[in-house]
């Protein structure tokens, strides 16, 4: 798996849970489940693609996303 479920920041500066990857059932794009840690603890879903990408800040690329800790068991099959 290309991410680890858990707690990341976006470089905007809030957090998200990842819960899991997803795919669409029309295109059967991979796509990231995850959750806003603010506001309306919205869920959101988001190209796997666009969220593992990059993005320039002040002339310096960064990840859209940086893994702050991983949490394995958000993924334990029951």
């Amino acid at each position: 798996m290309p991410i680890q479920p858990g707690l990341y920041q976006h470089y905007k500066g809030p957090q998200y849970r990842v819960f899991s990857i997803a795919r669409h059932s029309e295109t059967e794009e991979e796509v990231v489940f995850y959750q806003a840690l603010y506001g309306d603890y919205g869920f959101w879903v988001r190209p796997l693609s666009m969220f593992l990408e990059s993005v320039e800040v002040d002339g310096e690329q960064v990840p859209r996303f940086a893994l702050v800790e991983a949490e394995p068991s958000l993924f334990s099959k029951a």
